[in-house]
Parts: C-alpha cells; sequence; structure tokens
C-alpha cells in the first residue's frame, strides 16, 4: 500500500519529536490537560475591557432561565414581549410562561411532521430529504416566524398561569419518547401509503396520532389555560391590572404587539445568498396554516442600524447568533480577541476562515437566541460593545447579562428581528413583495436557536 494514505511510525515519531522540541509545547500540554482549552487560552486584558456602563440601555426585569431545555428562542421572544407589559404596567419585573408556547410548539410541530410525511411519501426512506425530516423532528429550537405563528394563533399568558414542569425545565424525556413515536408514526404512514391508501385516509390517521401526542404534551407539561385570572401591581404595589382573559385576550390587552410589523433581518455573505433579497427555507415551520419562514438578506452593518434604532426607541432586540464561538461563559463575553486559541496550539485553528466559508463548511451556523438590550459606541459614534440579555439565569456573566464585542457581531450574529419601521423604504417595500428564494431544508439559515 501507498505509505501516503496511511499513519506510519516514522509519521508518529516525526510529529513526537517535533512537539517536544517546542517548550512552549510543553507549557500549553501541562496547562490544558488540567484547566482546560478556553481557560488556558483566555485572554485577560480583553476580559478588563468589559463594562457594566452602556450608552444605550433597555432595563428588563429579573433574568429568565430556560434551565436545560432548547427553548432560547421562545425566552429570547417572551422577554422582548414582557418589556411592554412592564411598561404598561409599571411593574419592576414580569415573566411570561414559557412552558405554555412549548406546548402549542411540540403540538404543532408534529403536525407539520406529519404533513411532511405525507408529501414525501414517494421519496425513498433514506432520500436525503426524508432522512432530514426524521434526524430531529421536535426539535426544542426555533426562530421568530415560528413564535409569531404560535403567538398568533394561541396567545400568551402570565408565567403563574402555566408554570414550569419537571419536563419544561428539562426536556430531554419528554424529546426522547415524543421523537420515538413521531418516527412510529411517519412508518405506518409510509407503510400505508406503499398499500395504496389515499391521502385522505394518512390524514384521518394523523387525527388519531394527534390525539395521542396532545395526551403524551398534557401529562408532561399540564393542561394549557383556556382562561386565567390577572393580579398585576406596580412598583407602589397599586393593582395595575385584574380580570379575566383568554391567552389571546391577554396578548391584545397586556403586550399590545402587532406581530406583523416585526420581521427577520439575515446576515449570510454566501455565494448563493446575495444580499437584497428575500428567502424562505422549504420544509422549516411549525404552524402550518402560518406558513413558513421569510427573511431578507442585509449586511451586518444594516442589521446594527436597524438594532440601534429600536434600542434607541427603548425597546429590546431579538437576535440569533453562534454563541458559543468566542466565547467565555462564565464571564459572559463573546469577542474574537478573547481567547487566543492559535497560540495556544501553535498554527491556525480560528484564523483562515471567514463568515461565508464558516457556513459553507459546517463550522458556523445560528445556534441561539438571546436580546440585545444595550449597546456602547466609539469616538466616531460607531458601536463597539453590546449588552445582552441571555436566559441562562443570574449566575454567570454580570448578574446574567452578557457582553458581545461589535466585531463579533459581525461574524457571529446571523439574524435580528425589529420593526419594519426600522428599515429603509426601500428594504421595506423589497421585503414585502420579493418572491423568496427557497432554500434547501438543510441550509444553515435554516438552522434552529
Amino acid at each position: 500500500m501507498d505509505k501516503t494514505v496511511c499513519i506510519t511510525p516514522s509519521d508518529i515519531d516525526t510529529a513526537q519529536a517535533a512537539f517536544f522540541a517546542d517548550k512552549s509545547h510543553i507549557i500549553a500540554k501541562n496547562a490544558v490537560c488540567g484547566k482546560g482549552v478556553r481557560d488556558v487560552a483566555r485572554v485577560p486584558e480583553q476580559v478588563a475591557k468589559n463594562t457594566t456602563v452602556f450608552d444605550v440601555e433597555v432595563k428588563q426585569g429579573k433574568r429568565t432561565n430556560q434551565k436545560r431545555s432548547g427553548r432560547c428562542w421562545m425566552f429570547a421572544s417572551l422577554n422582548t414581549m414582557r418589556m411592554r407589559v412592564m411598561k404598561k404596567y409599571k411593574l419592576s419585573t414580569f415573566e411570561l410562561s414559557q412552558a405554555y408556547p412549548l406546548f402549542w410548539d411540540k403540538l404543532e410541530k408534529s403536525n407539520w411532521f406529519f404533513e411532511n410525511i405525507i408529501d414525501t411519501c414517494e421519496q425513498p426512506v433514506n432520500s436525503r430529504e426524508v432522512s432530514f425530516l426524521l434526524t430531529d423532528p421536535i426539535s426544542d429550537g426555533g426562530q421568530w416566524d415560528m413564535f409569531k405563528a404560535l403567538v398568533s394563533k394561541y396567545g400568551v399568558c402570565p408565567k403563574e398561569a402555566m408554570p414550569e414542569t419537571a419536563c419544561s425545565s428539562n426536556t430531554s424525556d419528554l424529546d426522547t419518547y415524543l421523537t420515538r413515536y413521531l418516527r412510529l408514526c411517519a412508518k405506518q404512514l409510509r407503510d400505508a401509503h406503499a398499500q395504496g391508501s389515499t391521502v385522505e385516509h394518512l390524514r384521518s390517521m394523523k387525527k388519531t396520532y394527534m390525539q395521542n401526542v396532545y395526551s403524551l404534551l398534557v401529562t408532561c407539561l399540564g393542561q394549557p389555560p383556556a382562561k386565567f385570572d390577572v393580579r398585576l401591581r406596580d412598583k407602589d404595589d397599586k393593582l395595575a391590572l385584574s380580570g379575566t382573559f383568554t391567552p389571546l385576550e391577554f396578548f391584545k390587552e397586556a403586550v399590545a404587539l402587532n406581530l406583523d410589523d416585526y420581521i427577520s433581518l439575515i446576515s449570510a455573505p454566501t455565494a448563493d445568498k446575495p444580499f437584497n433579497r428575500v428567502y424562505t427555507v422549504s420544509r422549516l415551520g411549525n404552524v402550518v396554516e402560518a406558513g413558513g419562514v421569510r427573511y431578507i438578506n442585509l449586511t451586518p452593518q444594516e442589521l446594527k442600524d436597524a438594532a440601534i434604532a429600536q434600542l434607541k426607541d427603548n425597546l429590546p432586540v431579538w437576535f440569533g447568533c453562534d454563541v458559543m464561538q468566542s466565547f467565555l461563559r462564565e464571564e459572559g463575553i463573546m469577542d474574537l480577541d478573547a481567547l487566543d486559541i492559535d497560540t495556544l496550539f501553535g498554527f491556525d485553528i480560528m484564523a483562515g476562515f471567514d463568515k461565508a466559508a464558516r457556513l459553507d463548511y459546517g463550522e458556523s451556523l445560528m445556534t441561539h437566541a438571546m436580546v440585545l438590550e444595550g449597546v456602547n459606541f466609539d469616538a466616531d459614534g460607531k458601536p463597539s460593545l453590546w449588552k445582552v440579555e441571555n436566559s441562562w439565569g443570574d449566575d454567570h456573566g454580570k448578574d446574567g447579562f452578557d457582553t458581545l464585542a461589535d466585531s463579533w457581531f459581525d461574524e457571529y450574529v446571523y439574524q435580528v428581528v425589529v420593526d419594519k419601521k426600522y428599515l429603509p423604504a426601500d428594504k421595506r417595500a423589497l421585503f414585502e413583495s420579493d418572491t423568496p428564494i427557497v432554500l434547501d431544508p438543510w441550509d444553515p439559515m435554516g438552522s434552529l436557536a
């Protein structure tokens, strides 16, 4: 066999000799084996540049905690909405139920999954599209348009009206058994199709499956309230809101947000996604009748401009990013210079990839959603540091909030959601009129936060 295709003892000897000939490698080995990569690569001077004071800042209330669940997109969405309730009724803090949309999302995603399975029955089970559908049919993750669809249909409620359960705080078992059931149903639907069943019969089978999904969800999360009583007291302990509401009534009265005003801006500089075009993602969604997602692809600077305009109006901003890149979790710092990985290992690991290449080669995509609640500016009036509301509780970062360097924003922020009035008129018109380009289901812009 050609020795260039396999690892030889000589190759190992050469690599070993090169490693131990450099004392810095030995120091790095000893440190990393004892403390881990990020702790050793941490750059203290960058940590020292962080601040707790911001030029523009939205006050949000107590930090929320998604615990062991993938509901960051829900927490981020609800955290932008709760601000309106707090302002309207002069509350010191407030939380909307995160278990409530989780219930309806799981139900709607199950229906969405079954419809996609029915639609792809003619394809082989090992086709890329069917394999993709079966991989993770009931993920905790989501995107803004999916949350908008849930709220439009089901409304919201205070946390007290549908509190957390063991299965909402830790969704592992719920997801495991629901996923297994959905895959079993997918097999039965495909088998029935192969035996000549009509689409109408497959949908009648789906109705039975959905009753079982509903039963599983009530068992794990409790019954969502049809109505609930509300008593909100303001900062002076005066009764600010009292009454009985349905979830849709409470959203209309307390949140009072026009969901159609809020749109998704993405920034993906890959060759297949020209800027100033509108995109959607095939088979991405949850509520069937609401359709899928819709984005306009803009430069990072345009995303920043819209976010800053909304922050200056004292409104927080939902955003999606690749959170673990160049991230110091304990300090809550997202900064390209916070970790010096390449010096630690002695060769380029972080350098060499630009944003487009990271997306094309599977190195980066949106993994987490949070809320922008502040920004600092440099001497030239350009953003330098952003304040971030996370949903990991108050025991990390600076009492639960993180900071995000502006250079990190350029590289790892992929999506922001803003009121369309903060966009230039030509971008608004484009978003509303352009026929969307349909991306593949596995496109990185279809990743779920």
